[in-house]
């Protein structure tokens, strides 16, 4: 089995160093996304490190990505640990940086990287067994292939252009119509759910891309297409580069999630199966039982514009999170 790594992004919004270095760089005119709860800690991390630990003992080593701020019970010197500064392989002119984008599209320069590795976002959390397998299988990653329009949404309109970036970069390279008969297999896999099926047989009606489905989960990659997109479109990820903040000319990391699959180099697979994506609220009853009946492998709790009791969400999560890994794992001290 080929090696697989993990990457993990994490920031403390609440350290007030990095608030004051943040506090320095005024947003720039146009849109741009500066909202606390892309920064907001919510104190789940050690639960992350002790999913990978127990779930998925198989990785080999976890890249963790951080302004420079790290948890105070985490083992800097564990043997699986790369901590990885943004100085350590972003290029000094974009530093400081508070896009999240920006740290993703650099993540093939992370010194030791392997081949094959999986990134993940720091609200995505394993709470029951994963095998390699769901991520790669014979040195692919796996993943879906489906249309779905970019979606005009004025509550996040960076977000919407963000989609648009991408896809109109992957317009240049794919023809639509063409990539469906080259592989209709991708498109077309047995076992996707049937609104992939729905969506594709819709979408054929327009010769032109309007978007791609990707699931927000962990991504799967292969280091050679981050090398290859950077290759191609090289000057479009240096103009981005300058965006302190997450702007709407940012390009994303799906950008290169989508060209692996549009490339034929992935291996189309239900990943919803084990998976489940959640949207936090002021009342979480129904994600906390599911964490504690561990009712998927993966699971994703994507922060929203909370304005209630924060606190009292975090002690609901971490008191569901707290029966099902209540045991300190090698990565705390």
């Amino acid at each position: 089995m080929e090696r697989i790594d993990f990457v993990i992004t994490w920031v403390d919004g609440g350290d007030e160093a990095w608030r004051r270095e943040r506090a320095g760089y005024l947003p720039k005119k146009g849109l741009e996304d500066d909202n606390e709860e892309r920064y907001r800690d919510w104190g789940l991390l050690k639960y992350w490190f002790r999913g990978v630990e127990k779930f998925a003992p198989w990785v080999e080593k976890v890249h963790f990505i951080t302004w420079g701020h790290l948890p105070r019970w985490l083992d800097r010197n564990h043997p699986k640990l790369h901590i990885v500064n943004h100085k350590d392989y972003i290029p000094e002119k974009y530093l400081p940086v508070f896009n999240s984008n920006v740290l993703e599209i650099y993540m093939h320069k992370i010194e030791g990287l392997p081949e094959h590795f999986v990134y993940f976002n720091d609200d995505i959390f394993l709470i029951r067994p994963v095998a390699p397998e769901y991520f790669f299988v014979k040195g692919r990653p796996c993943d879906m292939l489906a249309f779905q329009p970019v979606v005009a949404n004025p509550a996040n309109p960076v977000m919407s252009h963000l989609y648009l970036n991408n896809i109109l970069v992957l317009a240049k390279y794919f023809d639509k119509r063409e990539n469906v008969r080259r592989h209709p297999g991708d498109y077309f896999k047995p076992g996707y759910p049937p609104l992939y099926f729905f969506y594709n047989m819709l979408e054929m009606a327009f010769p032109l891309f309007t978007g791609l489905y990707t699931v927000h989960g962990p991504s799967p990659f292969l280091k050679e297409t981050f090398e290859e997109v950077w290759e191609k479109e090289g000057q479009a990820l240096e103009a981005m580069s300058v965006n302190r903040f997450r702007s709407e000319n940012d390009l994303t990391q799906y950008l290169f999630r989508e060209w692996q699959k549009l490339s034929g180099k992935f291996q189309a697979k239900n990943i919803h199966r084990g998976f489940r994506y959640y949207n936090l609220s002021e009342q979480n009853a129904g994600l906390e039982s599911d964490i504690r009946r561990q009712k998927a492998g993966i699971i994703c709790v994507n922060d929203g514009h909370i304005q209630g009791d924060l606190e009292h969400v975090r002690e609901g999560l971490a008191g569901a999170f707290e029966q099902i890994l209540p045991d300190a794992c090698s990565f705390e001290r």
